[in-house]
């Protein structure tokens, strides 16, 4: 805000900038403190609070204080997906319903953190990502290295950099649009490229649904197995209630494993593979999430590829008026594609993991295949519809006066006389031409009547004027050009 003060040397009126909303250096550092300090003090809160509560109603478990305090650590690194290492057998298969919640929770801080410090610019939001993904790294390796239950562990190196690179990655996304990193983004780039951008994200997220549609499909059509894996796997309340939880927190892995099915690169559980062309059982773990996978293949498999096909249509039909240009289309569409498969690359990195060193070791999701099937079905479908649907190209620009060029006849090429006006000529030069050309033939014509008027006054023989449509001769015809003084006119004396 600025403020209007009359300069009294100089006699006008200045603005002085108001400083009175801006935050204090020591209310910022406050702010900043509070982002960087609040998800972690959350986040471990949270993480004690659902395991204190899964000890408290487990049927086989001993609830402590300082049990679920020690547990929660090795948790909040779970969360962030820090692999452990558990009696000396590797997990690394963690829950992404953990991950998702912690992201919103640092997106969220942030946020409200520049809305406090009233940060518009890009610029402004460096010390505040920076501050919290420090913060994050700097707890996951004290985590990692402090003495506690030798049971669970971690390395250091891998508690320091991935939760402040998730921090780091979550606290920019909180930012972005109200730090002005979009606007930037967007006056960068071009109008195809920032279509692509957001219709890349409509599609991830429809390839997203229908990896949610088929496990929901196969948990529903597999209900008898649900209910037979909580009764031998979870007796009790309290041990169901638990399953159900280990259940929702991995439902995000499923999808992501049902998303690699439906696109066709499958996905394997240590010695069973499962794909729409290829099967290979085996024994699976017994929980309940994992009912959906089938024990034989089906031919009707292929038909669930039809799914992500509809989403590539969806993003050519979202875009298919986005330009009259069909190239324009087709790279729009082709840029949407490229940020599915782009997004494809970490979800299927942290859906799969080592799972112990047992006969479930690895739950593995083609990083590679999967990224690579996601672009082609947002580009190829995508790009059909964009191309059928969309606008008719433009039609060929034709000469001003199409009915000239179509009816000239060597005739009128030939005519080459210059009283006609070129046929290349803009209508209003032509017209003015015509114009001038026909002001010329009357002016003429006027000068003719009235050298014709003069004439017949000065003559003697009226009878000749009053004849004038009797035809000359042709001597007659030529006399005016070789004489030019009337019949009338009197000859200048001779000087003697």
């Amino acid at each position: 805000m600025q403020l209007l003060t009359r300069n009294r040397d100089l006699g006008r009126t200045v603005a002085v900038p108001d400083r009175s909303s801006e935050p204090a250096p020591a209310a910022g550092v406050r702010t900043v403190v509070a982002a960087a300090l609040g998800p972690l003090i959350a986040g471990y809160a949270a993480v004690a609070a659902v395991l204190g509560l899964v000890t408290a109603i487990a049927s086989v478990a001993t609830f402590t204080v300082s049990g679920v305090l020690q547990a929660a650590g090795p948790g909040w690194l779970a969360a962030y997906q820090v692999p452990l290492t558990i009696s000396g057998r590797p997990l690394g298969v963690l829950p992404l319903t953990a991950t998702f919640a912690m992201c919103l929770l640092v997106a969220c801080s942030a946020a409200r953190a520049a809305r406090r410090l009233d940060c518009r610019e890009p610029r402004q939001m460096v010390n505040l990502v920076g501050s919290m993904a420090g913060a994050h790294a700097l707890l996951g390796v004290v985590i990692a290295v402090l003495p506690g239950d030798t049971v669970v562990s971690a390395e250091p190196l891998a508690a320091f950099l991935i939760p402040g690179l998730i921090a780091a990655v979550s606290a920019t996304l909180g930012l972005a649009r109200g730090c002005g990193l979009v606007r930037a983004a967007g006056e960068r780039l071009d109008p195809a490229a920032v279509r692509g951008l957001r219709a890349g994200v409509l599609g991830m997220a429809g390839l997203l649904a229908a990896g949610a549609l088929v496990v929901t499909l196969s948990l529903v059509l597999s209900m008898p197995t649900v209910g037979r894996l909580f009764g031998a796997s979870a007796p009790g309340f309290g041990s169901g209630a638990g399953m159900l939880l280990l259940s929702l927190g991995y439902f995000p892995n499923a999808i992501v494993c049902a998303l690699s099915f439906a696109a066709g690169p499958g996905f394997s559980l240590g010695s069973v593979s499962v794909g729409p062309f290829s099967f290979s059982g085996g024994v699976v773990p017994g929980v309940p999430l994992l009912a959906g996978i089938p024990e034989h293949r089906a031919l009707w498999w292929g038909v669930l590829m039809l799914l992500p096909a509809a989403v590539g249509a969806l993003v050519g039909w979202t875009v298919r008026d986005s330009d009259a240009n069909l190239l324009a289309r087709l790279r729009t569409v082709a840029i949407a594609g490229g940020l599915a498969g782009l997004c494809c690359v970490p979800l299927s990195s942290l859906a799969g993991g080592r799972l112990g060193a047992g006969p479930f070791d690895p739950v593995a999701v083609p990083v590679g295949l999967l990224s690579l099937a996601a672009f082609c079905w947002i580009a190829v479908p995508g790009g059909l519809v964009a191309w059928l649907a969309g606008p008719p190209p433009a039609p060929a620009t034709t000469d001003a006066h199409p009915e000239d060029s179509a009816g000239d006849s060597p005739g009128d090429v030939a005519d080459d006389t210059p009283d006609s006006a070129p046929d290349d000529l803009p209508d209003d030069l032509s017209d003015d031409a015509e114009s001038e050309t026909a002001s010329d033939a009357e002016s003429e014509a006027a000068s003719d009547a009235g050298d014709g008027e003069e004439a017949a006054d000065e003559s003697s023989e009226p009878a000749e004027s009053e004849e004038p449509d009797i035809p000359l001769s042709e001597n007659t015809a030529e006399e005016p050009e070789d004489d030019q003084t009337s019949p009338g006119a009197e000859t200048p004396e001779q000087p003697s």
